[in-house]
């Protein structure tokens, strides 16, 4: 068995990470002021009707939907552009060629969008502070959520990219599935305050679990059990990781 090749992994990835850095516009100043405009139209025009939402300042409550919403659609773009490039190029090949193995593309890969994602998650809660004051009662869990929802949709995001066939299916599923199940799952409102049957629909929206989990890491609060929100996260990682095996098992799409 090949020792786990260290310096392979880290060139895929510090390649990844400048690409993000000669981008820095879109990468990172791009999202943050978009998320600060929802924060602004949210908090103003929504949290002068509504001031609390399960105890919690509405302001402060759309905080951790908001860093959600951001993690979601960056942890796809990033991971599903990093592998879809080398793709449109053609140096995947180089890449399937050399002394790497599956885990240490995948890992690289996935680590960079992953990296880039938490990062912009955390400016984006310091942009949130300047606002609204803002407490997290479980940081540890903060960062467990933070670190397993960005890892599981950078994994999404790598699928997406090895299935796109062209730019406009590399945006297809972000933009008509992700964002609104991101909308419709709680990011600004809890379903607690949604009627019958609304409120059952919204349990089937898997995006309810991980913006409830992440949202009592912050206040103690939620929609369903964190151990419910902890075990859809870890199901939906679970699965990624088997599809991300089976395509580098088959060669879909890869080698073609």
């Amino acid at each position: 068995m090949s020792a786990f090749n260290g310096y392979g992994v880290w060139a895929i990835y510090r390649f990844e990470m400048a690409r993000a850095l000669r981008t820095w516009l879109q990468s990172i100043v791009t999202p943050v002021i978009t998320t600060s405009l929802y924060f602004i139209v949210f908090g103003s025009a929504i949290g002068s009707r509504m001031s609390e939402v399960g105890g919690v300042d509405y302001g402060a409550f759309i905080v951790p939907g908001l860093i959600m919403l951001s993690l979601f659609t960056q942890s796809i773009f990033n991971a599903s552009f990093g592998i879809y490039f080398p793709k449109f190029t053609g140096t995947i090949y180089e890449i399937l060629s050399a002394p790497v193995s599956t885990l240490e593309i995948v890992t690289a890969y996935v680590g960079a969008a992953a990296t880039k994602s938490i990062v912009l998650g955390l400016i984006i809660l310091a942009t949130a502070s300047l606002f609204v004051p803002i407490q997290i009662q479980h940081p540890g869990w903060m960062i467990t959520f933070l670190l397993l929802i960005a890892t599981t949709f950078s994994l999404f995001g790598f699928i997406i990219g090895i299935w796109a066939k062209s730019f406009e299916q590399l945006n297809f599923i972000p933009m008509l599935l992700v964002t609104p199940l991101t909308f419709l799952g709680g990011a600004f409102y809890s379903i607690d305050m949604l009627p019958e049957p609304w409120r059952t629909i919204s349990l089937f929206n898997p995006v309810v679990y991980l913006i409830s989990g992440f949202r009592w890491s912050f206040y103690d609060t939620s929609d369903v059990a964190v151990g419910v929100s902890l075990a859809a996260t870890l199901a939906f990682f679970f699965l990624c990781l088997g599809i991300v095996a089976w395509i580098f098992k088959t060669g879909y799409r890869l080698k073609s």
